[in-house]
C-alpha cells in the first residue's frame, strides 16, 4: 500500500523528517509497535515522557540516546526559541524506564536541523545537514569527553622547529577550538610554512584529541600531490618518526576512501564528485575551478550519501581558501558537520565572511621579509606600446606609492574576481613581434639586473594558453641561441610535467619555464629568481599567489648548485611586467624599495639627521631585509650592539611598523586606553605616528652608520 502524503505543515515537516532518519539508517517505530531488536537505532514517534509525548524518541543499541523535537517549515527561523522545550523532553523520564538525560538534542523541520550534544563542555546548537548515523551516537555516548570537551586539554604546543608565525597560529586556533568557534582563518603570506603549520595542527588533533578523520582539501590535483609529499617529510615534533609512520594518509584519485584513513587529500572537484556519486575525469583536477575550464553551471544539488556521512570529517583544512570555496561550491562544506580551518595568503571580503571573521593569525608579507621568512621583490615595466618614434621600450623600475590601509578598510575593500577589460589592460602579450621584443629586452638588461651571473637565472613565465607558451618557447630559444633543454613548457598539457618541474627546481636546466596555470600557484621553486608576465591575470588573489612562487629563501650553496655563477645568497627576486598587471591590480604586498637610486649611507644619515619620509622607512627596511641575508653572526651582533641592544629583524620591523596603519591605531589605543566600541581620533593617531617613527629612528645614530 503507497504511504499516505500527509498534507498539513507539521505533518510535511515530519514526512521530511521521517525520510532524513531513513537515510541516515534509522528505523522509525511508533508507540503500538515497538520493536528494539528490529536495528542498531530506533527512532520512535510519540515516546511518551512524564512531561508529554515527545515527537521522536532515538534509541540506539535498546537504550534511549537523543530527543528530536519537530516543528513544521515556517518555524525553522525559530529553533533556537525550541530548543528549551527540547531540552525539558531530554531531561523528563520516559515511560516505562528509569532514565538518565538524554545527551543528544535535535529541532528539526525536514529542511533546517539543529543539534546540541549535552556531552561538551559549553552545549551550544548548530546547524547540521542532516541527523547522524546510530552507529556514531552509539560511538559518542561511549566516549568518556566529547570531540569539543577533548579539545580543552591539548597540552602546551612544543616549538622547537616552529617559527614565531606558526606558534601564534597553532595556538591561536587551539583557542578558537576551545571557544567552539565552527570556523577559523590562517592568514599566512606564501612561503611562510602553511602547510607545515596545518600538518602540525593535524598531528596534534589526531594524537591529542583523538581525531577520528582529516580532510585537507585543496583544488588542483598539483597542490594535493605536493601536499601528500609534504605529509610524509614531516616528523613528529615529540618523536622521531615520520607521520606516515603513524597515521594513515590517503590522497583521493577514485571514489574509494579506505575506512582506516586517518588524513584525506582531495580536490573539492573530487569530492564533490564522490559525493554525487559520479565519476571524475582527472583533467578535471588540474586547474583550480575558481579560475580556468571546470566550472559547474547548474546549482550545486548535494544529498546525503550514506557511505560519507556529514560526520565522516571532523576537521576540514581548506589550503588556498580564498578562491573555491564560495558560491556553488560551499556546499560541499556545509555537507558535513565538521570545523573548517581555512589557509590562505591573500583572504579577500568573502573569506572573511565565509569564517565569520574569526582570523586566527595574520602574517603578511612584509612581516615575513623582516623576519628573513621570505625575500621581497623589485618591479620592471615593459611597455610594447606602440609609440610616436615607433617599437621604443622602457624599461625601468615600477614603484607602487600606495597608501597602506587598515586592517578594517581593507576587508571592506577588498575583493575577489574583478574582471578588467582590454582598456584598462591591453597589453596581453599574444602577438609573437612582442613576444619576441621582450625577450631580447630581457636578455639585453640581465648583465644591469643579475650583475656578474654567466647564465640567466631561473626565470618562469606566465602564458596565457598551452599554445602561447609554445611560441613564447620558440622564441626564447632563438633569441638566446640555446637548445631545447635551455627552455621548457611546465602546464597541465606538457609531456611529463613533473619530471621538467623537478629539472627545473634541482637542475641546471631548463633556465626558462613556461606556464599557464600549473605552478601559478602553491609549488615551491626556491631557486626561482625571475616572474615574466605575459598574461592577463583575473584577480587580485591570482596575481598574489603567482608573485608568491619567486618569494622562497634559499642558501647561498643550494643556489649555487643550480646557478654556479650566484654570488650571493639571494635576497630577492625581480618581476618583469610586461602587460601593466601591477599597476592595475592592486595587491596587499607591494615592493618596499621606494629609493632605488639612493645608497644605503645616505638613507642612514637621512634617518640620522630627522628626515621621517614614508620612502626613506621604507626603502631602508627593505636594504636591511637584503643585506640580513648575507651578514654572519657576528655581524648581526655587532650591529646589535651599535643599535643599542635591538636585533637586524627588530630594525626592520620598526621601520615597517612606523608606517603601518594597523599598528598605528593599535599603538593609538593603547597609549589612550581607547576600547573596541570606539575609534581613535587624528590627532591621537597622529601621536601615534610620531611615537613609532622616533622608535624606528632611535636606533640610527652616529655609530650605527
Amino acid at each position: 500500500m503507497a504511504k499516505i502524503i500527509n498534507q498539513n505543515p507539521e505533518q510535511k515537516a515530519r514526512d521530511k523528517i521521517d525520510l532524513l532518519l531513513e537515510q541516515s539508517g534509522w528505523i522509525i517505530q511508533d508507540m503500538k509497535s515497538i520493536n528494539l531488536f528490529a536495528g542498531k537505532g530506533i527512532a520512535i514517534k510519540e515516546y511518551k515522557t512524564e512531561i508529554g509525548p515527545a515527537d521522536y524518541i532515538l534509541f540506539v543499541e535498546k537504550k534511549p540516546a537523543g530527543v528530536i523535537e519537530a516543528k513544521k517549515e515556517d518555524e525553522g527561523i525559530h529553533l533556537t526559541v525550541t530548543e528549551e522545550q527540547s531540552n525539558s523532553y531530554s531531561k523528563s523520564k520516559l515511560k516505562y524506564l528509569d532514565n538518565n538525560p538524554l545527551p543528544f538534542i535535535f529541532e528539526s523541520t525536514g529542511t533546517i536541523t539543529r543539534f546540541t550534544n549535552l556531552q561538551d563542555l559549553k552545549p551550544r546548537s548548530r546547524d547540521i545537514f542532516t541527523f547522524y548515523k546510530p552507529e556514531t551516537l552509539y560511538e559518542w555516548i561511549n566516549q568518556d569527553k566529547s570531540l569539543r570537551s577533548r579539545l580543552n586539554y591539548l597540552p602546551e604546543l612544543k616549538t622547537n622547529g616552529l617559527r614565531e608565525c606558526q606558534i601564534r597560529a597553532i595556538n591561536n586556533l587551539e583557542k578558537s577550538f576551545k571557544e567552539n568557534r565552527p570556523r577559523a582563518l590562517i592568514q599566512m603570506a606564501t612561503g611562510s610554512g602553511k602547510t607545515f603549520t596545518a600538518i602540525t595542527i593535524i598531528y596534534r588533533l589526531l594524537k591529542f584529541a583523538n581525531a577520528k578523520r582529516i580532510l585537507f582539501l585543496v583544488d588542483t590535483k598539483n597542490l594535493g600531490e605536493q601536499a601528500e609529499q609534504e605529509f610524509m617529510a614531516y616528523i613528529q615534533p615529540d618523536g622521531n618518526r615520520k607521520f606516515t609512520e603513524l597515521y594513515n594518509v590517503q590522497r583521493l584519485n577514485s571514489s574509494y576512501i579506505a575506512t582506516d584513513s586517518h588524513v584525506c587529500i582531495s580536490t573539492i572537484q573530487r569530492l564533490y564528485s564522490i559525493l554525487k556519486g559520479v565519476d571524475l575525469d582527472e583533467s578535471a583536477e588540474m586547474t583550480n575551478p575558481a579560475e580556468n575550464n571546470w566550472q559547474i553551471h547548474e546549482k550545486l544539488s548535494i544529498n546525503y550519501n550514506k557511505k560519507i556521512p556529514i560526520e565522516f570529517f571532523d576537521f576540514i583544512i581548506i589550503d588556498e581558501c580564498h578562491r573555491s570555496i564560495y558560491n556553488l561550491w560551499r556546499q560541499v562544506l556545509e555537507y558535513f558537520d565538521s570545523f573548517l580551518i581555512g589557509l590562505t595568503a591573500t583572504p579577500d571580503q568573502r573569506t572573511f565572511g565565509f569564517f565569520n571573521q574569526n582570523i586566527v593569525s595574520e602574517y603578511s608579507h612584509e612581516q615575513a621579509i623582516a623576519d628573513g621568512v621570505n625575500v621581497g621583490y623589485d618591479v620592471y615595466l615593459i611597455d610594447t606600446k606602440i609609440t610616436k618614434e615607433g617599437a621604443k621600450l622602457k624599461f625601468g623600475e615600477y614603484i607602487d606609492k600606495r597608501e597602506k590601509l587598515t586592517r578594517k578598510i581593507r576587508w571592506e575593500q577588498l575583493d575577489e574576481n574583478i574582471e578588467y577589460s582590454k582598456k584598462q589592460l591591453d597589453n596581453e602579450v599574444v602577438n609573437p613581434d612582442q613576444i619576441r621584443t621582450i625577450i631580447k629586452t630581457f636578455k639585453d638588461k640581465l648583465p644591469e639586473i643579475f650583475p656578474g651571473r654567466n647564465e640567466v637565472p631561473k626565470t618562469l613565465i606566465f602564458a596565457k594558453t598551452d599554445s602561447h607558451a609554445d611560441d613564447i618557447i620558440k622564441i626564447a630559444r632563438e633569441e638566446f641561441a640555446e637548445g631545447n633543454e635551455f627552455c621548457k613548457k611546465v602546464t597541465y598539457n606538457s609531456e611529463n610535467p613533473k619530471s621538467t618541474l623537478a629539472q627545473f627546481r634541482n637542475n641546471y636546466y631548463p633556465r626558462i619555464s613556461v606556464t599557464v596555470d600549473m605552478i601559478a600557484t602553491g609549488t615551491d621553486i626556491k631557486p626561482l629568481e625571475c616572474l615574466i608576465f605575459m598574461r592577463d591575470v583575473k584577480s587580485r588573489t591570482y596575481f598574489e599567489q603567482m608573485k608568491g612562487r619567486g618569494t622562497r629563501v634559499i642558501s647561498l650553496d643550494d643556489l649555487k648548485k643550480v646557478t654556479p655563477s650566484a654570488k650571493s645568497q639571494k635576497d630577492h627576486f625581480i618581476i618583469i611586467d610586461a602587460i601593466g598587471v601591477s599597476k592595475s591590480l592592486k595587491t596587499d604586498s607591494r615592493s618596499l624599495e621606494r629609493k632605488p637610486t639612493i645608497p644605503l649611507k645616505d638613507l642612514l644619515k637621512a634617518i640620522s639627521v630627522g628626515n621621517r619620509d614614508e620612502d626613506l622607512f621604507l626603502s631602508l627596511a627593505n636594504r636591511l631585509a637584503r643585506l640580513n641575508f648575507q651578514l654572519s653572526d657576528d655581524k648581526r651582533a655587532e650591529i646589535q650592539s651599535r643599535a643599542k641592544g635591538k636585533s637586524i629583524n627588530i630594525i626592520i620591523k620598526d621601520l615597517l611598523n612606523a608606517y603601518n596603519s594597523d599598528i598605528i591605531e593599535k599603538t593609538a589605543r593603547d597609549k589612550y586606553r581607547i576600547g573596541e566600541e570606539n575609534e581613535p581620533n587624528e590627532e591621537q593617531l597622529k601621536e601615534a605616528r610620531i611615537l613609532l617613527k622616533e622608535e624606528a629612528a632611535s636606533s640610527f645614530n652616529g655609530e650605527f652608520i
